[in-house]
Order: structure tokens, then sequence, then C-alpha cells
């Protein structure tokens, strides 16, 4: 095969595949970080190893869960070196409808944020699983690849977040603790 084909084939891939990928690898180093500016180094660096590995892309089964376990990888190790400081998820990651009655839209704001607030005091790996299942729209089976968990684990977290965050939820609906 021509040389020249080859390249733009790779770089047809990278930009239908991978670049695209972007703003879902940001938000998870910024997860993890804290830190924009830190978070977008990662996410380039994580473009970079993407690109290296350009001859195994047939190899991967799941290109997204590759990067994505990249970023994770990296965002832990840069977030080990330095003490990682403690932004929380904030609600303007979520899409909000806007509604009729601007108290029901202030209601429904006051509850968006107390489930990002409840997220956030998830032990990490089942806020990793929540968020990745919940605002990413991840299946279980990238999320297991992401995470290198079965599948089976990715569920019982992802219960169990849940789980805590009804039940954190529903008391603070009902008597506002």
């Amino acid at each position: 095969m021509n040389p020249s084909l080859i390249i733009e084939t790779h770089e047809k891939f990278f930009r239908d595949n991978i670049l695209p990928l972007k703003d879902k690898l940001f938000r998870m180093a910024l997860r993890i970080t804290f830190d924009r500016a830190e978070s977008e180094d990662i996410v380039q660096d994580t473009m970079i190893r993407a690109w290296d590995k350009r001859e195994e892309w047939q190899t991967i089964d799941s290109i997204e869960a590759f990067c994505m376990t990249v970023c994770r990888n990296l965002a832990i190790d840069r977030s080990q070196k330095v003490e990682a400081k403690n932004l929380e998820l904030t609600p303007e990651i979520s899409e909000q409808k806007e509604t009729a009655d601007p108290d029901d839209r202030l209601a429904s704001d006051e509850r968006v944020e107390i489930i990002y607030k409840l997220m956030n005091q998830l032990p990490p790996p089942q806020r990793e699983i929540m968020e990745l299942r919940d605002i990413e729209g991840m299946s279980y089976k990238e999320i297991s690849k992401v995470l290198n968990l079965s599948e089976e684990q990715v569920k019982v977290y992802l219960f169990r977040a849940r789980q805590k965050i009804k039940k954190s939820f529903t008391n603070i609906d009902n008597y506002g603790l």
C-alpha cells in the first residue's frame, strides 16, 4: 500500500474516531485532577499516545475505551504527583430544559445541584462509574474496560452508588438534612 495513502487513512480515522473524544476525555481528566490546565495537557498526551498506537488500531476492540483508559491512567498518575485541589462537579455540565415556571426551574436546579454534591461524596470507584454511565452514557462493557473491572463489579458499584444517592437525596428532600 502507498505510504501516503496509509498516512491519509490514519489521519481520517484519527479525525473521525479519536478527536471527537476530546471533550469526554477532558471531563474525565478534570474529575480526577481538579485542574483545568493539567486536564488539557492530559488530553493532549492521550491523543499523542493514541496516534503513536496507530499501527495497532485494528487490534483494539474499542478505541474509545482505549483512549479513556489512557486518559484515566495519566490523570491518576499526575494527580498522585501533585496534591489535588478539591473542585466539585457542577450542575453546569447538565443540560437543563427550559420550564415555563421560574419556581419549577429553581427547584429543578436545586435538585440537580444536590445530586452533584452527593455524587462528589461517593467513593472514587462508585463516583467514576456513575459519571461514566449516567453522565457520559458509556456501556457497562466500556466502563469495565476503562476501569479494568468486571462488568459485574461495574453493575454492583453503580447500584450501590445510586442507592446511596437516592437515600441521601430522600433524606434531604424529606427532612432537609
